[in-house]
C-alpha cells in the first residue's frame, strides 16, 4: 500500500529484468550453434518476420485469456489446475509442439485447425518459415477463440462472484 505504483508493475519489471539477463546466454548459445552448423544460417524476409511478430503477440493474448478463464474455475473447485493440465495434454499434440501439423492426416489437420491449439505455436512458426497457411482465416480464428474465451471468462467471473458471496464473503 505504500508503493505509489500498482503492484503488477513490480512483476513486470522482474520479468523484463529476467529476460534481459538471459539475452547474453541466448546469444552465446546461438553463436555456438551457428559456429558448429554454419550451413544452418537462415534469415526470414521482413514481411514474414512482421507477420510472425503479430502472430506471437496474438498467441500470447490467446493463451492468457485461456489460462485466465481456467483460473475462474477456482471459484468452484480446488482442482482448477488439473483442468489446465488436462488442456495442456491436447495443447502438446495439437499446437505443433510434439510434431508439425503437416504429419497429421488431412482430416485430422483440418479438425485441429478449428481449435485454438495450432494458433498458439504452429501458426506463428509457420508464418516465420513461410509455410503455406491461410493467414486471414488464421487471424480470424484467433480472434474468434479469444472472444469465446473472453465471454466465458466474464460469465464465469460473474457467476463466481455470486457463488463466492453466497458463501458469506
Amino acid at each position: 500500500m505504500l508503493q505509489p505504483l500498482d503492484p503488477v508493475w513490480h512483476h513486470v519489471a522482474g520479468h523484463l529484468g529476467e529476460k534481459i539477463t538471459r539475452i547474453p546466454f541466448i546469444l552465446l548459445l546461438g553463436a555456438l550453434f551457428f559456429w558448429l552448423y554454419p550451413q544452418a544460417r537462415w534469415l526470414p524476409n521482413l514481411e514474414n518476420l512482421l507477420l510472425c511478430l503479430v502472430g506471437v503477440v496474438l498467441a500470447f493474448m490467446l493463451r492468457f485469456v485461456i489460462q485466465y478463464t481456467f483460473a475462474m474455475f477456482a471459484f468452484w473447485t480446488e482442482r482448477a489446475s488439473a483442468i489446465q493440465e488436462f488442456w495442456f495434454l491436447f495443447y502438446l499434440f495439437f499446437s505443433g509442439n510434439v510434431a508439425p501439423l503437416e504429419v497429421f492426416p488431412p482430416v485430422v489437420r483440418e479438425l485441429v485447425l478449428l481449435t485454438p491449439f495450432p494458433y498458439t505455436l504452429y501458426f506463428p512458426v509457420a508464418l516465420l518459415l513461410d509455410l503455406p497457411v491461410a493467414i486471414a482465416r488464421s487471424f480470424a480464428t484467433i480472434f474468434i477463440w479469444m472472444a469465446i474465451f473472453f465471454c466465458l471468462n466474464r460469465w464465469l467471473w460473474r457467476r463466481g462472484l455470486k457463488h463466492y458471496s453466497a458463501m458469506g464473503a
